[in-house]
């Protein structure tokens, strides 16, 4: 198999030649720089094509090649005997309920709901990709032609996340296609996105950058969460002039580290 061959595969380089029918772009979006992110991630992928087809033997999708960016304000390093078992991009909304009767409050957090596709091997061999696909994933409405791939990309759903209480976020690996396991989560640290980090549809500054730890119950040995390379997702500093419930979309990576607990 050629390199070429395997970036088709999981990223969708069919689209270079016929340019994706669905899901459609979010022309309505606040974002400037929307035709912008989709035409430079088909230069970018077309450029990886073209190289790959000199080679003589396509990139192994090896995990243990995978460098996770560094914060900001950095997060503590996965924890000793940790290994990473999955990446994904997660492409949904952040929760958010605001006090009507007060327009200098601050809207509170009541959790998230988003689905996961399967980035791991982008994340093995083409990081300057992975490190986009969250800009290019809040350039699309979601719709129900996410249940087979994400935006112009092959990349399938590997799981979904969502919280079970206004503390408690949760992801469920297990589908289809994969076994991977489901954890319910703790937030150990955060780090403010980066300034230049992609905005969401309407401006919004993007969410912090996470370390999560699993609980009793987890199962596949799924031990520690980061999400990190946020796009979008925060709410406004006040609640002046929002409903007592909205969402605002957002991307991210999210990579999944599993190993035995330690006591």
């Amino acid at each position: 198999m050629y390199a070429s061959t395997l970036l088709v595969s999981f990223l969708g380089a069919s689209a270079v030649i016929a340019a994706p029918t669905w899901p459609a772009i979010n022309w309505d979006a606040a974002k400037t720089d929307g035709l912008d992110t989709v035409s430079e991630y088909f230069n970018m992928l077309a450029q990886k094509i073209e190289i790959g087809k000199l080679m003589s033997a396509a990139p192994v999708c090896d995990l243990s090649k995978a460098q996770m960016s560094a914060a900001p304000e950095p997060l503590s390093p996965p924890s000793p005997g940790l290994t990473l078992k999955h990446v994904a991009i997660g492409r949904g909304t952040q929760n958010y309920t605001c006090d009507t009767t007060n327009a200098t409050a601050a809207p509170v957090q009541v959790g998230a709901l988003a689905t996961l596709f399967n980035a791991s091997c982008v994340a093995a061999t083409y990081p300057d990709l992975l490190k986009m696909l969250p800009k290019l994933a809040l350039q699309f409405n979601l719709t129900p032609q996410e249940d087979s791939r994400m935006g112009p990309t092959n990349l399938i759903i590997s799981g979904k996340h969502y919280f079970t209480n206004t503390t408690t976020p949760f992801f469920n690996l297990d589908t289809k296609q994969y076994s991977l396991g489901e954890a319910p989560c703790s937030k150990m640290n955060q780090s403010d996105a980066p300034a230049d980090a992609p905005k969401g549809q309407k401006g919004e500054k993007a969410v912090p950058w996470l370390q999560l730890k699993t609980h009793t119950g987890s199962t596949g040995n799924l031990q520690e969460v980061y999400r990190i390379e946020t796009a979008g997702g925060s709410a406004p500093a006040t609640c002046a002039g929002q409903p007592a419930a909205f969402e605002v979309q957002y991307a991210a990576q999210y990579w999944f580290y599993e190993g035995t607990a330690q006591e």
